[in-house]
């Protein structure tokens, strides 16, 4: 009977067991099913269809390949919504980066006297970190607002080359915007001057390299031109511009059509400024051109509202009377006409002249007649202040009879002289003539508005001065491959020499040298030069090596020793790698012991390969620790 009540006891319990196992396998069914089918109806409500969920028992597993880190943290902040978060199995995939097409990359530089602003996305390569370092250096004490943002993909290629060449103008323009992408830069920025505008855009143009597209917009503020001048001289056939400035283009287009229908032959370049005495100055100087046109030559001079016409010596006195009263008739009420026709004068009678010359080599003469001692000791004081005490040599006489003015005269023909690189001023009582080459484009302007300031805007004078490219100090400086060719072209026939088995120089080369930095002294600062040594083949390949790069270093050293602005050159050595000759005799031989002079040439650079500064900065510390070490170099005769 105690069995019996016993078994019964144990069926009791496993059915019941039996029963809790049955309804435990369907709720849990029942939530595995009805967690799949609510997730997967937020997924799909959330568009994210790439997505799909499956269960097993309480545990909920996403599975499928998102298209990129943020959709798959998306699916699983939706399936963390529906269960709790911590039941969710993250089972996803992303694709594959390489299948998508890289961003555009660019950066926008804004530049002000409040500081620099970046904005654009760029490649996150180890290069960001550096040109973020080259901006604040730029910035110096000033704001930088860096809202630029990374991807995790590679540099495009010419991104490298792109930014250092944006950042090269960034240093010169403090008031610019520098838009970069892959192998462009643009560049529009204010200049203070047109001179100033000149050399910046000069600059630009010979730091950029191959493959980078250069797009310069850069302005300068229209000068205030004081007094606001404008000479123009017929002489027989011809008709030139001694000074043109109007106050708009519209104005200099109408000046030049006056100017054209008068015998010029070739349209002028005439100063747009600010300071022009009536809006009317372009009307009143076409008039004046014409009618001076009409008179058959003679000069015209403008200073702001006063008027000068001179005309030539012999014109009718009816003529010349019918076209000035025509002109005086003609001309707006706020400018003043002044009228000369010249009398002829006794040829028996040389006029006394005051001449002052410059030579190309800076030397100055003062010759021709002075009024008084004081008046010679005021010029020869006045010229050697101006161009220095050992150039000026004076040889002039005094002659008590000269014009009250002629002091005055003297004093503006030297400080006229001041503009010319080289030439002569020649000061008449009824002339002024300037003759003489120069290597400022604005140069014949401003002597017309020196003399007109200092004379009178009666004053008679002529102007006939060249502009010459090669004595611009801007633009007449030689191009980085004109300075290779002449360094090379020096050492055609002439080579620098060592001691034998050495890296000292040996004192033949100093006249080699001197010749070289003279060149490299007149190339631009930034001019980027590789000092190559090489050697013959004789003896081990290592101590070659090293041998040559003490040469090439001591090349370097040479040039800094003589005042050459080595900061962008680099010595490097080549040792027998690159011969030129065969080195099985001697001939052969002595033609491959050399040292040669190359341009460093900006090359777009593969990403992730070096810094942004280790392109635009040679590692000068570690060659200069390379050439300590080869002190000592081998005794093998190279």
């Amino acid at each position: 009977m105690r069995l019996s009540s016993y078994f019964t006891v144990a069926v009791t319990f496993i059915c019941a067991a039996a029963l809790c196992m049955v309804a435990a396998g369907f709720s849990v069914t029942l939530i595995e099913d009805n967690s799949k089918k609510e997730v997967r109806r937020a997924l799909d409500k959330a568009s994210l269809t790439w997505a799909d969920a499956d269960a097993n028992g309480l545990q909920l597993f996403l599975i499928g390949t998102a298209p990129s880190e943020a959709e798959r943290f998306k699916a699983l902040s939706v399936a963390g919504s529906i269960v709790d978060a911590a039941r969710v199995i993250d089972q996803t995939e992303v694709a594959d980066r390489e299948a998508f097409a890289p961003p555009r990359f660019s950066i926008e530089i804004l530049r002000n006297d409040s500081g620099i602003s970046l904005i654009g996305l760029i490649p996150q390569t180890d290069a960001t970190e550096a040109m973020r370092a080259d901006v604040s250096k730029i910035a110096q004490d000033g704001r930088v607002s860096d809202l630029l943002e990374s991807a995790q993909y590679p540099a495009p290629e010419g991104w490298a080359a792109a930014m250092e060449l944006g950042l090269h103008a960034l240093r010169l323009l403090p008031r610019s915007k520098i838009s970069i992408d892959a192998g462009n830069v643009s560049v529009t920025a204010i200049a203070d001057s047109p001179e100033e505008k000149r050399r910046f855009e000069s600059a630009l143009r010979a730091r950029g390299s191959q493959g980078v597209n250069l797009a310069l917009n850069i302005s300068a503020p229209r000068p205030v031109i004081s007094p606001f001048t404008l000479r123009f001289v017929i002489e027989g056939e011809s008709a030139r511009f001694d000074a043109c400035s109007a106050d708009s283009r519209e104005a200099a287009e109408l000046i030049t059509a006056a100017a054209m229908r008068a015998g010029m032959t070739a349209p002028p370049e005439c100063s747009i400024g600010l300071g022009v005495p009536s809006r009317q100055w372009s009307k009143a100087a076409s008039l004046a051109i014409d009618k001076l046109d009409a008179l058959g030559g003679g000069s015209l001079t403008f200073a702001d509202a006063d008027i000068t016409l001179i005309a030539h010596e012999g014109t009718e006195q009816a003529l010349f009377d019918r076209i000035v009263g025509e002109l005086e008739t003609g001309l707006p009420e706020v400018f003043a006409l002044h009228s000369v026709l010249p009398v002829p004068q006794d040829a028996s009678q040389g006029p006394p002249e005051f001449v002052v010359t410059l030579s190309p080599e800076g030397d100055v003469q003062l010759r021709g007649r002075v009024g008084s001692e004081l008046a010679r000791e005021t010029a020869d004081s006045y010229a050697k202040a101006r161009f220095g005490s050992d150039a000026v040599y004076t040889a002039a006489r005094i002659d008590e009879s000269l014009p009250r003015d002629w002091s005055v005269r003297m004093l503006a023909a030297i400080e006229t002289l001041s503009k010319l690189n080289n030439g002569s001023v020649t000061v008449t009582p009824e002339r002024v003539r300037v003759f003489g080459d120069t290597g400022l484009v604005t140069a014949k302007a401003e002597i017309a508005q020196l003399l007109t300031e200092k004379l009178g805007d009666a004053e008679d004078f002529a102007i006939e001065v060249t502009y010459k490219k090669k004595l611009d100090p801007v633009l007449g400086l030689p191009t980085a491959e004109e300075c290779e060719a002449q360094v090379a072209g020096i050492q055609d026939g002439r080579k620098i020499t060592f001691e034998p088995g050495s890296g000292n120089l040996d004192a033949s080369a100093k006249s080699v040298l001197d010749d070289i930095a003279e060149i490299l002294g007149k190339c631009p600062e930034d001019l980027r030069l590789e000092i190559s040594g090489h050697t013959d083949s004789q003896g081990r390949e290592s101590m070659n090596q090293e041998l040559s790069q003490a040469r090439a270093q001591a090349v370097l050293n040479a040039l800094r020793e003589r005042r050459v602005p080595t900061a962008s050159y680099i010595a490097k050595g080549y040792g027998e790698e690159k011969p030129i000759a065969d080195n099985g005799n001697e001939d052969g031989r002595e033609a491959n012991r050399r040292i040669e002079f190359k341009l460093i040439l900006p090359q777009p650079i593969a990403e992730q390969t070096t810094t942004l500064e280790a392109v635009s900065e040679p590692a000068q510390d570690g060659q200069d620790q390379q050439s300590q070490e080869q002190e000592g170099t081998s005794d093998e005769q190279n």
